[in-house]
């Protein structure tokens, strides 16, 4: 079975058509529960989100910051396993029809197997995976699996990345490239800053992949910002603090995630 590389495509070319940044949203899988982590899903579609990433919470995540970790605690402490990830994965794409990612590090899925990886996700309809910390030159068992199930490779380049590196990168990768928009961890900034924009540049001078920008878009201001130069804008610390803020009240969570996808939607809409 074939994942959808092709939808994810389709849909990042579709908000370029209509002269806006995509949206995409981040949400760990699990949390707080797996059934609310795919409700969760759902409402960031259901709000504007144009794909969302899932995320397979991982005991050490070099990436993500105090708001994503202490989501991941909580499905971690509840159990949640791949199988859940590829749960929900299944059901939000089955509910909306709309392009679903994996972000995960690398050591869960050379536990559980490429092969195996690769072909669960592709039959849960999902779109491909963000792997922040597999390196590129490593990533050659992992793309020729990723391809043979239709799935999309995004690396993600950061403001350090040289240009020859940019190349390199980018040249492996597939489905979108995720820009870092600083050094750091994942987390919401008063400041997206100017290295962002800089470096979405760069990388296009490199690639013809679509440039999504993530770390530290929280609100419609900076999504705006962030889409007066980017193909995309990543949103995740922002919709987990929502839900954490929610103190366990489901309702409550879910509304909150709408809420702020709606917000965010409308923020990328270009005004020029």
């Amino acid at each position: 079975m074939s994942g959808n590389i092709q939808l994810l495509s389709d849909t990042l070319a579709k908000a370029k058509a209509e002269n806006r940044a995509a949206l995409i949203a981040y949400l760990p899988a699990g949390f707080p529960t797996v059934d609310d982590g795919i409700e969760a899903v759902k409402a960031a579609f259901d709000g504007g989100a144009d794909v969302v990433e899932v995320g397979l919470p991982h005991s050490d995540p070099v990436l993500d910051g105090p708001v994503i970790q202490t989501a991941d605690d909580i499905a971690l402490r509840g159990g949640v396993r791949i199988a859940d990830v590829m749960r929900t994965v299944k059901e939000a794409h089955a509910a909306t029809g709309k392009p679903v990612l994996v972000m995960t590090y690398w050591n869960p899925i050379d536990r559980y197997g490429v092969e195996r990886f690769t072909e669960e996700l592709a039959a849960a309809g999902g779109a491909g995976c963000i792997l922040p910390d597999l390196p590129v030159q490593e990533s050659a068992l992992w793309r020729e699996h990723a391809d043979k199930h239709g799935l999309a490779t995004v690396f993600v380049v950061a403001p350090s990345s040289k240009d020859e590196r940019l190349a390199t990168i980018t040249a492996a990768g597939s489905g979108f490239v995720y820009a870092a928009s600083l050094m750091g961890v994942t987390g919401t900034r008063e400041s997206v800053g100017a290295e962002a924009a800089d470096l979405v540049r760069r990388t296009r001078a490199n690639s013809d992949l679509p440039v999504c920008v993530g770390l530290g878009v929280s609100n419609a201001a900076q999504a705006r910002e962030v889409a007066g130069f980017a193909d995309g804008v990543i949103v995740g610390s922002a919709f987990v603090k929502r839900m954490l803020d929610a103190d366990g009240d489901r309702a409550t969570a879910l509304a909150a995630v709408r809420e702020l996808a709606a917000e965010l939607a409308e923020g990328v809409r270009r005004t020029s």
